[in-house]
């Protein structure tokens, strides 16, 4: 979707949030999304007793559209962070926009398999209760979604230690701590923009293994 077709939209379906400003709450229900314009937004969760940060979604991003999809209730709560300008669709005018605008739906509807993947495979990841666990099965799903399930040992990962920690929800100092025992016995390599892992298969038998019911 170009700038354009954004700035032409956004005048009919167009919201202004302020920083640290609801965009809509866990647990509420809800009947529309948004695609952001311009500005961040936070994604939050409760675990157990305590809130955690699991996306920082910026420009191009799309949020709330698990209520368009599945009719049920929020499964995180959305905050900007700076000023945030956005697209609002609900039921109604997303339905319009699908029958009248084949390429946006054809864009979004990729965004949502995308999303919806993401969010399935995070959640699985949240409620693993082994840190070990956690960083192993975030190097798991990354190998899925670069390299598509094809069959192969050694793999490179665009990602950072800061990255695995986002995805765990986890604080990077003891993400980090889990990725270097694994630097230490030769299982992967670390650099400042990519890991190298040698055999997938490793991480994968321990996923399977902290998956075990106790």
């Amino acid at each position: 979707m170009n700038d354009q077709m954004l700035e032409a939209m956004f005048g009919k379906f167009g919201k202004v949030f302020e920083p640290n400003e609801v965009l809509f709450c866990e647990y509420e229900p809800g009947n529309d999304f948004y695609l952001i314009k311009e500005g961040k937004v936070k994604i939050t969760k409760t675990i157990g007793t305590s809130i955690k940060t699991l996306d920082i979604l910026e420009a191009g991003d799309i949020l709330g559209e698990m209520a368009i999809l599945e009719e049920q209730p929020r499964s995180a709560t959305a905050i900007a962070v700076t000023e945030v300008k956005a697209l609002n669709f609900n039921r109604a005018n997303f339905e319009m926009l699908m029958t009248k605008n084949p390429a946006l739906a054809m864009k979004l509807l990729h965004i949502f398999s995308s999303r919806i993947y993401d969010q399935k495979r995070r959640l699985m990841i949240l409620l693993m209760d082994d840190m070990v666990g956690k960083v192993c099965d975030v190097f798991v799903m990354l190998y899925e979604k670069q390299y598509n399930n094809d069959t192969y040992n050694e793999i490179i990962l665009n990602a950072t230690v800061d990255d695995i920690a986002n995805w765990c929800a986890q604080p990077v100092g003891e993400v980090q701590k889990v990725i270097m025992q694994y630097v230490k016995t030769g299982k992967l390599d670390l650099y400042p923009d990519k890991i190298v892992i040698h055999n997938i298969n490793d991480f994968q038998r321990i996923v399977n293994q902290k998956r075990k019911p106790s």
